[in-house]
């Protein structure tokens, strides 16, 4: 037996270790353990409830509008306080667009390069490449001039010595098996999404003041006026530069994104094996359709065992399913909970740490362990995309069709809906859901430009808040998955507040009942060729989109200076 420990995991957010024990070739136990302290909710307490958004976005440089949106959200929940709709479209706009830069990121500059061969790719051939492509799609920039440009890019890399971000990679390992003019087609690809990544930023950008860190949200609505006759606020001028922003993102995602993550599946269909780990899957319904979210473009829910057929929904932001549903333990966690062992609800939660070194049997991740109806359960684009495909969403249904028809294309076999439940899985369901975000942002375009022209320009209700105490949570689906947000007011000051991100359900460590977190077990059996090289490992890690500085946080209780930046 072997024990790998890589620490810290790089293309990721945040600080991240994982331990694997190796026997027979195959991971047969593992560890996820964050290795920053979480403090946010010790800074929150006694602050104003209007104020919460604007430190929880700062939860992480990556995941900033999510963290926002769904702190604003639970402190209307608390208050029971309508949110009109002209603020729900432009909220939404803003979140989806995150959602589509966030997933083109993931795939091509965090995951891709554990499976594309960079070096391997100065051995292809512009013409090929290119033909490959045209198989596919008729994508214009998959021409041969293009290609031939981006293997010239990587050679003078090469030439030089310096692979820049392409270094230390593990070009070459066994389990690298692309062809060269695949991984050529798929490095043009990775130069050309740095740039269509920054269409989607630009949308937040415009619609929330900049980004990253959002300064256009307030409880209640947003802070954009809306005056068709004033160029100082949120006109048709803008609308259309928005729209037109939009309109450029999808050619990229449907005919290059879809298609390079289908291909890559299917040339990688081992992989459908490995990767399934904990199958109870949790998603939300997101963008609200009316003032009192009861109502959405996309739907979420709740399936246990994998098994579509049980999938319940949840239904609005007062579903007592979801709300009395999260737990959180600390049994594993660097933590203590005053007065019981057991794991406590959010509204109850508590945040005290206690470190005590790293113990296999014992404490070991200043990362939570929440559960689901006392279940472990996976997040993310995986579990909202087979919630969505559950729930008969149309255009989920769509596009997840076109991806396993491409993908079993290129495998030459039909490709069954039974191999998501896999480290693949969960890469293909990011591209099915960026492409179904980019269509929802369409959509949500045209609702706001339609509410507008029936001459309603309304962006914000006035919160008021009671003497005495009130309870909210707040949910927002986010590119990782369920986020959710609990706060406790108490006489208009915050008395607690927690967050469950996606990466504390999917990178916690053991529950309560020692059952292990998705990332542990999604990598039990996961084959290692070399286990001083475990790319095997990365690859399902990755598959995740670990953000860690969601799932923890750090703070210097004596308030010294932790970094100094000078702005040159």
């Amino acid at each position: 037996m072997t024990r790998i420990t890589i620490d810290p995991i790089t293309r990721i957010e945040g600080h991240l270790r994982i331990d694997c024990e190796v026997d027979g070739g195959k991971v047969t136990k593992a560890w996820s353990s964050g290795q920053m302290w979480r403090g946010i909710e010790l800074i929150l307490k006694d602050r104003d409830p209007r104020d919460a958004w604007i430190f929880t976005q700062r939860i992480c440089g990556v995941c900033t509008t999510v963290h926002a949106i769904t702190s604003v959200r639970a402190v209307e929940n608390a208050l029971n306080l309508e949110v009109p709709l002209n603020a729900q479209y432009i909220r939404n706009m803003i979140i989806t667009a995150h959602g589509v830069h966030d997933h083109i990121v993931h795939f091509y500059h965090l995951a891709a390069l554990d499976w594309v061969d960079i070096v391997s790719a100065l051995k292809g051939d512009p013409e090929g490449a290119s033909k490959l492509g045209a198989t596919l799609s008729d994508y214009k920039a998959n021409s041969i001039p293009n290609i031939r440009s981006v293997r010239d890019k990587l050679k003078t890399f090469v030439d030089s010595g310096n692979l820049g971000v392409f270094a230390s990679g593990y070009w070459g390992h066994p389990a690298m098996k692309l062809p060269p003019d695949v991984n050529l087609l798929a490095a043009t690809h990775y130069i050309q999404a740095l740039e269509v990544q920054r269409i989607a930023n630009k949308i937040v950008t415009i619609l929330g003041s900049k980004t990253p860190h959002i300064q256009n949200l307030a409880v209640g609505g947003v802070a954009n006026a809306i005056n068709p006759e004033s160029q100082s606020t949120l006109t048709l001028e803008r609308l259309y530069a928005i729209k037109a922003l939009i309109d450029q993102l999808g050619d990229f995602i449907n005919n290059a994104m879809m298609n390079d993550v289908a291909a890559v599946g299917a040339l990688y269909a081992d992989w459908t094996k490995y990767g399934a780990g904990v199958t109870n899957y949790l998603s939300v319904p997101d963008l609200p359709l009316d003032t009192k979210g009861t109502v959405f473009e996309l739907p979420g829910g709740y399936i246990p065992a994998g098994d579509l057929s049980k999938f319940q929904a949840i239904k609005s932001y007062q579903d007592a399913f979801f709300r009395d549903g999260v737990k959180e333990a600390v049994k594993h966690s660097w933590y203590e909970y005053s007065g019981t062992n057991a794991a406590l609800h959010p509204f109850d939660g508590q945040t005290t740490p206690k470190y005590d070194d790293f113990h296999d049997d014992g404490k070991y991740s200043w990362i939570k362990a929440p559960t689901f109806l006392d279940k472990r359960a996976q997040v993310g684009p995986l579990a909202n995309v087979l919630g969505m495909y559950a729930a008969g969403h149309e255009p989920t249904k769509r596009h997840l069709t076109k991806l396993v028809e491409v993908a079993s294309k290129v495998a030459g076999a039909p490709i069954p809906l039974s191999a998501l439940h896999s480290t693949i899985g969960r890469i293909a369901a990011r591209a099915v859901r960026c492409a179904v975000l980019h269509e929802a942002l369409q959509n949500q375009w045209q609702l706001l430009l339609d509410n507008i022209a029936k001459g309603d320009t309304r962006t914000f209700n006035r919160p008021v808040f009671p003497k005495g105490e009130v309870r909210g949570f707040g949910y927002h689906e986010a590119p990782r998955g369920v986020l959710s947000h609990w706060v406790v007011i108490k006489d208009g000051k915050i008395d607690n507040y927690q967050c469950v991100v996606p990466s504390t359900w999917n990178a916690g460590p053991r529950d309560q009942n020692d059952e292990p977190g998705p990332y542990e077990a999604s990598l039990i059996d996961t084959p290692v060729a070399d286990a001083n090289l475990p790319l095997e490992v990365l690859r399902t890690v990755h598959s995740f989109d670990p953000c860690i500085a969601c799932a923890v946080h750090m703070v210097d209780a004596e308030k010294r200076p932790i970094v100094q930046i000078k702005a040159m």
